[in-house]
């Protein structure tokens, strides 16, 4: 049965375990891994050769040169990716490792076998890119003496903003994305570009602003995404500031956050407001960011809370919808301290009917009283109860503008 991979490395040394055997010089002689060079790499349509490796089933598909004795060819190797749900791609001129596997002709002939790649060489230590020229000495001579400091063993710290390396048609190398500084135990994700997972937990006494509480091991999640201002320098390693980095979600679990929330305006409260976020220590989530938008396209969007809901802003607090319900035991508008009860729209406005028409009623009888002088009127009474009563039916034909169209209570 013929044996690719692993097995056939593993197959290898145990025919040499008693030989004294050398497992790079038994990975090189088995051609099991190799290191090559990224030429090209399938991501669309536009790739020369889209169609000839299977058109849209060939996305990160790599063309490659062997990085020893790179060889002209005609038509260059290819390797596809080793796994097909979690994709690191490659930049050109990126090393990666290749190793012979099974193709989609196992069935019919077990030897058959194509290359896979697997993980990026990292050459610089560095997430934005680790890509090496081909030729160091054909690029301008600041950038020769960085890559020959390098390979004589010295760091390699990018100070004119490129490497002047081709790495792609869109991706342009960026001097100041910075690595994370890692902490014990850490489990690292990091993109090119600043953005990032931190599986970690808090670590006493070190330089970052989530362990001034807690104890060392205590859990925490940090998703980042956007380094925000830094500085060229981006061979220093950064830590996460969640008032700095562009987007973040914190899920914690002891730890205190030092977010400067954009309000902390608490006066609603008659009692046991909420702390501040900066100074809340305990399990929560935190998403911080220019804008947050919850949008749902099938059913509500749920808010619960053991205690409160506070809706915290400096400009205001605008609803726009066809109907707003509110279902409280006390309402209070324009302060916690509001004593004034509503007056209920439908009830005063038949009380202020009852009281108009008694008070109609009453004029009418003052608007015909005649003095004790037979057949003689009292002009003055007559005259201010008619005119009174011609306000009242005014001001009683109006009593219904005086309710709301929108706003009830009960």
């Amino acid at each position: 049965m013929a044996k690719y991979g692993f097995s056939a490395l593993n197959q290898n040394l145990n025919a040499n375990a008693n030989n004294g055997f050398n497992v790079a010089n038994a990975i090189a002689q088995a051609n099991l891994i190799r290191a090559v060079r990224v030429l090209s790499i399938v991501l669309d349509e536009n790739h020369p050769r889209f169609q000839e490796l299977g058109e849209w089933n060939g996305l990160g598909i790599i063309e490659y040169e062997d990085v020893i004795n790179p060889l002209p060819s005609p038509s260059l190797p290819i390797a596809r990716p080793l796994t097909g749900n979690l994709k690191t791609l490659p930049l050109i001129n990126e090393i990666v490792y290749i190793l012979s596997l099974p193709n989609t002709d196992i069935a019919t002939i077990s030897s058959n076998s194509i290359s896979y790649y697997i993980n990026i060489v990292s050459l610089w230590n560095h997430p934005h890119h680790n890509a090496f020229p081909t030729t160091p000495n054909a690029l301008p001579p600041t950038q020769q003496k960085d890559y020959a400091q390098t390979t004589s063993g010295n760091v390699r710290r990018i100070t004119d903003q490129s490497t002047e390396i081709f790495l792609g048609k869109t991706f342009k190398e960026r001097s100041n994305i910075h690595p994370l500084l890692p902490f014990e135990g850490d489990v690292l994700e990091e993109g090119r570009w600043g953005n990032s997972i931190r599986i970690g937990s808090t670590v006493k006494n070190t330089p970052n602003n989530w362990s001034t509480v807690g104890t060392d091991g205590d859990p925490i999640l940090i998703i980042r995404n956007g380094q925000g201002v830094q500085t060229e320098e981006g061979w220093i390693p950064t830590v996460e500031d969640i008032n700095n980095d562009d987007s973040s979600i914190y899920a914690s679990s002891t730890q205190k956050i030092p977010l400067k929330a954009s309000s902390i305006n608490y006066l609603s409260y008659k009692s046991n407001s909420p702390q501040s976020p900066d100074q809340y220590a305990g399990k929560q989530v935190i998403i911080n960011s220019g804008r947050l938008v919850f949008n749902t396209t099938e059913d509500h969007i749920l808010l619960s809370s053991k205690k409160s809901i506070n809706l915290n802003a400096i400009d205001g607090v605008n609803i726009d919808t066809p109907s707003l319900t509110i279902q409280s035991g006390n309402v209070y508008l324009g302060s916690k301290n509001a004593t004034e009860p509503l007056l209920l729209g439908n009830k005063t406005i038949a009380t202020l009917d009852i009281l108009i028409n008694s008070l109609s009623a009453f004029l009418q009888v003052c608007s015909t009283i005649i003095s004790t002088a037979p057949g003689t009127p009292i002009v003055p009474l007559n005259v201010a109860a008619d005119q009174l009563s011609s306000q009242l039916k005014v001001i009683q034909g109006n009593l219904e503008k005086l309710k709301s169209n929108t706003s009830k209570t009960v």
